[in-house]
This record gives structure tokens, sequence and C-alpha cells, in this order.
């Protein structure tokens, strides 16, 4: 440790360079990055991060307040670089809770017999009882108004698990071609940074790392992130944008997601669920989802939105989805799940203008599932030049001014499209499977200006059918 962070600290002391990991087996505490230096990892090189908690010292970040050392982190830095094959490993076992259900028997018995503790109903297992309690008795403390002391944190670490790589309030940075696994919480996490390329990046997480997330890229602007592989246990590559003072409009801002790889994970490209700092023009491109729990995936709640729009996504391939291959749903969690609306405030979810072109996909449980809120509704959303094959057809739900032009949803069962409380829809130039009973069910009083045209119909027993409490003129065929 001490090795690693006196030649970083003399490399950029002395103007900058290359610090080098040769080959080899090195164990290690925190490295601390700084500016104008690259720390390069050469093939063969493996990093693992101590096992030991009390190597991990409660430092100050300049957004996050206090907070246990990444394995690799820096802060307010420029000209900083992590690059080379070699690997990292941030020996996250130590750290992460496991659920029983996301594990074999097997594997579940080890857990529980190489010590720690479960919960009260044995459903997750945690490393220790600090990891298990802590955060509950963090919470006590701020409840009661303490002002937490870096000495307080210190007794709740194991409950403070650091994401594996954390570069904050930094500018210029590239991460390139290195292997990072087995992260205590999110792999590669940079945050309020300016100017940042991930290339070449291969996440390794296993498929119960809860909170496991591959790249999750906070409040940023100007960023790459090019032909990268992830596997992951929670979202694959996510946006997630906070509040950022530091410049006007999104906090989180032109980026560029292309030629990447997503496994597993609970979402190949990701956007929330925080979404309250603002996300504004995300380019999509050219990504193959394999097996991932869901392909596009939209998330936010009451309390944790703002604005994301101008999101271009096209060329994009998937196989073996497990649930839906486009979601979007502002209940995360189901937090303010309600039919009721409720007030527009600044931390309302907006999802609009997002534009879906080219996205084939063979085998998900549904084509697309689109939950509004009443008072907020999911829109002006277009999707073209797609065919998505699944178990269920699409399904919306709160849902404004979606136009669906040469897109074929192919489900195995039930209708192609189920439209609830939702308005302004365009379907054009579709097309209906042999087979189908119902093309279209529309439902709830609110849905209304559907408009289908240029679509061949002829193949569904039932066109169209209209539930108890719809309006029968709601759907125009042209």
């Amino acid at each position: 440790t001490a090795a690693i962070n006196k030649a970083i600290a003399v490399c950029s002391e002395e103007g900058g360079g290359k610090v080098i990991i040769p080959p080899g087996l090195w164990m290690t505490g925190p490295i601390e990055l700084k500016s104008n230096v690259n720390l390069h990892l050469e093939r063969g090189a493996v990093v693992v991060f101590s096992r030991n908690h009390e190597d991990y010292p409660i430092i100050s970040s300049p957004h996050r307040g206090y907070m246990v050392a990444p394995p690799v982190y820096g802060f307010d830095l420029e000209n900083v670089a992590v690059t080379g094959k070699g690997l990292l490993d941030g020996n996250g076992t130590t750290w992460r809770p496991v659920k029983r259900m996301k594990v074999t028997a097997s594997l579940w018995r080890k857990f529980t017999s190489s010590g720690g503790v479960t919960n009260n109903d044995g459903t997750i297992w945690y490393p220790s009882k600090i990891a298990r309690d802590g955060m509950e008795e963090l919470m006590q403390m701020r409840r009661a108004n303490k002002k937490l002391t870096k000495e307080d944190l210190a007794k709740f670490r194991d409950a403070l698990r650091p994401k594996m790589v954390a570069i904050e309030n930094s500018k210029n940075i590239l991460i390139d071609g290195v292997t990072i696994e087995n992260s205590p919480s999110f792999a590669l996490n940079p945050n309020f940074d300016e100017n940042l390329i991930v290339r070449d990046v291969k996440i390794n997480n296993e498929y119960w790392a809860q909170n496991g997330d591959g790249i999750d890229i906070g409040s940023s602007k100007n960023v790459l992130v090019y032909k990268c592989t992830v596997t992951a246990g929670d979202d694959g590559i996510c946006m997630k944008a906070s509040d950022n003072e530091n410049w006007s409009g999104a906090s989180l801002q032109n980026v560029v997601i292309e030629d990447n790889v997503v496994y597993h994970a609970h979402g190949g490209f990701v956007t929330g669920s925080n979404t309250n700092g603002g996300m504004h023009n995300i380019y999509v491109k050219n990504n193959d989802f394999i097996g991932t729990d869901v392909g596009l995936r939209f998330k936010s709640a009451r309390g944790r939105g703002g604005l994301v729009d101008n999101i271009y996504i096209k060329d994009i391939f998937m196989k073996d989805i497990v649930n839906q291959a486009i979601f979007f749903n502002t209940y995360y969690e189901n937090v303010g799940k309600t039919s009721k609306p409720a007030a527009v405030t600044p931390r309302t979810p907006i999802f609009k203008n997002i534009f879906i072109d080219s996205i084939f996909c063979i085998g998900a449980k549904e084509a697309a599932s689109v939950v509004g809120l009443p008072e907020m509704p999911i829109q002006n959303i277009k999707i073209s030049n797609s065919y998505i094959q699944a178990g269920k057809g699409f399904s919306s739900e709160y849902a404004k001014d979606f136009m669906l032009t040469n897109v074929t949803i192919a489900p195995e069962e039930g209708n192609v499209y189920t439209l609830n409380n939702s308005e302004g829809f365009q379907i054009s130039y579709g097309k209906c499977p042999e087979g189908t009973n119902v093309f279209m069910k529309v439902e709830g009083k609110d849905s209304k200006d559907i408009q289908i045209s240029n679509t061949d119909l002829s193949t569904a027993k039932t066109p169209v059918e209209y539930g108890s409490d719809a309006n029968k003129n709601a759907v125009i065929r042209k």
C-alpha cells in the first residue's frame, strides 16, 4: 500500500507520468490517484485489495461527505488514468450481503458456515453484525440530530460499503483496458467529472453481488463508454444524476455509450433511479445485451426525479432477456404507488423526448412495459424499425404521445398492445403476427387519440378490444 501510493504521489509532485504495476500478485489497501499520473497495470498484474476493513480509513469527499475509502479513488484531479490489461479485485465478498434466493443451496451453506450473521427470517446473510445492523443504527443517530464524526462512522465501516473505483470532481480521465472484479458495491463510479473516457474495460461481478453495479456514470458531462464488457450483480451500464451546482443545465449531459456488451445485469442500459439532477443528450448505439434482466431500463420515483430527455438509442441487439426488452417505470421500488395524481414538484420524474431505432430482441418475458405517473406520463417516445419477440406484448399505463413506426411486436400469447389510460399513440406500418387474438386492448377512461395506420389487422381475430371503462372511440384506424 505504502509503496504504490508513494510512487503515485512522487510521480505527481515531479510533474506526472506513468506508475507501472508489473505482473504479479499484489495485496494492498486503498490506492489514491493523483493528477497527471497514469496508474498502469501490465498484463499479468493482479491487484487484490485487503480483506481487513480497518485498512480502509474514513475520508472526506467533495460531494459525499465522509465515506469509507474506495479501493481506488481520487478527488479534485486533472489528467488522470488507470490503464493496462491487469486486474483489480476488490474482495467484495467480505463486504456484501447475500440474498438466499439469488444463490444455490451449496453456495448459501458456504456463506453461512464461513461466519457472519443472517437477518431474522434467514433470507439474507451478512459478513458481520455491523454489516447487518450498522445502517439502521446510523439512521437512528441521524434522526436524533447527532453530528456524526469520522470516529462514529469508523464503528460502522462494515455497513458503508465503498465503491470500487471512484473518481470524483475531476477532469480529463481515462479508464482503459483494465478488468475490475468482485467490488464491494458499484464497480466503476465516476461522479461529478468532466471529459471522461471508459474504454475496453471488463467488469466481472458475480450474478448474486448485491448492489454490484458495473459502470455507473453519475452527474458528469462529456463522457464516452466504449467497447466495454460487463457482467454485474445489479445494473450494467447505468446513468445517475444528482444535483450538480458546478454547471448549468442537466447534471448528466453529453454521453456516448457505444459498442458495449452486457451479460448478466439488472439492466443493459439504465437510467436512474436517482434522476433529480436531470439528464440530457445521451447517445446509445450498437450495444449487445445477452441474458440481462431488462434491456433498456428507465426508472425513477416521486421525490427522486427530474427531467430526462434527448436520449437517442440505435442498433441494440438483445437475446434471452429475463423480463422486459424495454422498461419505463416511475414507481421504482413501488415508491408512491397509487392511482391518484400527486402534485408536480421539481422532484417529479419526467421521461420525454426519447428516440429508439433499430432494436432487435429474440427472447424476452415481455416486449415493453411503460408505467408513468398519473400527474406525469411517460411522454414523447418514438420507436422505429424494430422487432421484439417476447412472451407478452407491449403494455402501457399513463403514457402519452408515443409513435411506433415499422415496429413488430411478436408475443407468444396475449395482446400485441395493451394501452391503459394512454393517449396520443400513433402506430403505423406495424405488423400483426399470424394467429393474433387481440391486436390492441384499450383500457381506462383517459385513453384517447390512438391511431393505427397502414397496418394490416386482418390476421387478428379481434383488431381492437375495449375494456368496460374505456372510451369506445379512443382508436382511429386509417
